[in-house]
């Protein structure tokens, strides 16, 4: 795509949001900012991913004051911890709306006022390719099922000369860490199945999560991913070593290690 061209961004209010809406506009790029939460700016269209009528809208909006866009950028997401057995029907269906077909609506409403050569660019997560720990699947579900849809969607979009990219970062240090945190804080007050490994879990994520950085080293990926003559599929950024070698152990390994480090001694 040319530079300094128009963009979509979704998840604008966030901190990874911010970093790259705030990296595109000093390039030069105009940057739509959608968002349910107030991101602010003339660039802003405040924006329910999960609600057809309010991505129709922002795509009517943008039609009429841009004409065309020339890269669509993901970072809208939310994060929950659960046990998939205690988890109701609404709870999964909500972090799917958001971490899937949330995207996928704006990616397919938006469709007919790409540019040629267009860039489709999705924040996933190192999750997506591990095996998930305990408590984390669903989340982990849903960020599988984005790579799996961006794959897909790159194998077909390129018959139209678009191009589809996906960055997976590790820890980064935004509100959306501390999100999770509080999530794990969440869990670990009502589940009545794990109140004890939980806690321990709760140890282990903080091990995990020590080495974070910052949400403009995720910026920076994303600006090369709109800008390389040819983008890969995959952008991976502070990946964690131990989740890393987890995954690589045998899964009968893998689950007998959690349940000695989780389970009552």
């Amino acid at each position: 795509m040319e530079k300094t061209g128009t963009v979509v961004l979704t998840g604008a209010a966030g901190g990874m949001g911010k970093a790259v809406r705030d990296l595109l506009e000093r390039k030069g790029y105009l940057v739509w900012a959608l968002d349910i939460n107030d991101a602010g700016g003339n660039g802003f269209i405040r924006t329910d991913i999960t609600d057809e009528r309010s991505v129709e809208a922002a795509f009517t909006e943008i039609r009429n004051r841009s004409g065309h866009i020339d890269a669509i950028v993901h970072t809208a997401g939310i994060y929950t911890m659960d046990s998939l057995v205690e988890m109701t029907d609404e709870e999964v269906m909500r972090i799917f709306d958001v971490n899937l077909f949330g995207i996928m609506r704006v990616n397919r409403i938006f469709l007919p006022i790409l540019s040629p050569h267009s860039r489709i660019t999705m924040v996933s997560s190192e999750l997506a390719p591990l095996d998930p720990l305990p408590f984390t699947g669903i989340y982990a579900i849903t960020k599988n099922a984005i790579e799996k849809y961006a794959y897909s969607l790159r194998m077909e979009l390129q018959l139209l000369g678009h191009t589809v990219s996906v960055i997976r970062p590790g820890a980064v240090k935004t509100p959306f860490l501390g999100q999770s945190r509080k999530k794990i804080g969440e869990f670990c007050s009502k589940t009545e199945l794990y109140r004890n490994t939980s806690r321990r879990f709760l140890d282990l994520v903080n091990r995990i999560e020590t080495a974070n950085v910052e949400p403009e080293r995720i910026a920076r990926k994303v600006l090369r991913a709109l800008e390389s003559r040819y983008p890969r599929y995959v952008y991976n950024i502070n990946r964690s070593p131990l989740l890393r070698l987890m995954s690589a152990l045998p899964q009968h390994l893998q689950t007998r290690l959690i349940a000695s480090i989780l389970r009552n001694r």
